[in-house]
């Protein structure tokens, strides 16, 4: 399949014509074009940076064969659409636009001990690709290629590289990353590369617009 990154946690996945957008949110700025050009979206959870929901919410009232996947907190938001719309668990598994998917994960990566943990859901993609939202949620299956959120409140390189080496991914794809200047994202690459804390696979960075076959 080809991957074209986008800002923040936002990916497209396209394979034998099938296309999938993943977690468009408010901090990627072409997010109304990418909703625009698809008739499939996963949402992880419901925090801002990853579902914009005034777009998504807008774009299903305007076009009904629009279909969104994500956990039953994104499913509730946008419950006027329930035709539209399909909550999703740790455990499920289904097919769309040629892609075969099985969730995982259940819960977002600690912020604070006053901060509530919202559901997430991981999507893992033809048994090979897996984005995880915000969490360092290892699947119990093989993972070729692992989307690592290397910035927010919740990351640490420390829980970055033990999750690396947990999932034991073949290749590794940073995401999750606007908060992080050019300096800062090379940084972690560092830290995540087989010279220093992950023995078997250095972090790749993606440039905004580009794509490649995973």
């Amino acid at each position: 399949m080809e991957l074209t990154k986008h800002a923040h946690a936002c990916v497209t996945l396209d394979k034998d014509g099938g296309h999938v957008l993943l977690d468009p949110g408010t901090f990627t700025s072409d997010a109304a074009d990418l909703v625009a050009g698809t008739e499939t979206i996963f949402i992880t959870h419901e925090h801002f940076d990853h579902f914009d929901e005034q777009l998504i919410g807008t774009a299903l009232d305007s076009r009904p064969e629009l279909k969104v996947y994500g956990p039953a907190a994104v499913v509730n938001r946008l419950e006027a659409r329930e035709d539209q719309i399909i909550a999703v668990r740790e455990g499920d598994r289904f097919s769309v636009e040629g892609f075969d998917v099985v969730v995982f994960g259940d819960l977002h990566a600690p912020i604070h001990r006053d901060i509530p943990r919202p559901a997430n859901v991981g999507f893992l993609i033809d048994a090979s690709l897996y984005h995880p939202g915000d969490a360092y949620y290892v699947p119990p299956v093989p993972v070729r290629t692992l989307l690592l959120p290397t910035s927010g409140p919740w990351t640490k390189v420390g829980e970055a590289a033990d999750y690396v080496r947990a999932a034991k991914p073949d290749q590794v794809v940073q995401i999750h990353e606007i908060m992080l200047s050019e300096i800062g994202q090379q940084s972690v690459a560092r830290f995540i590369s087989p010279e220093m804390l992950t023995p078997d696979v250095a972090l790749t960075i993606v440039p905004v617009g580009d794509t490649i076959t995973v």
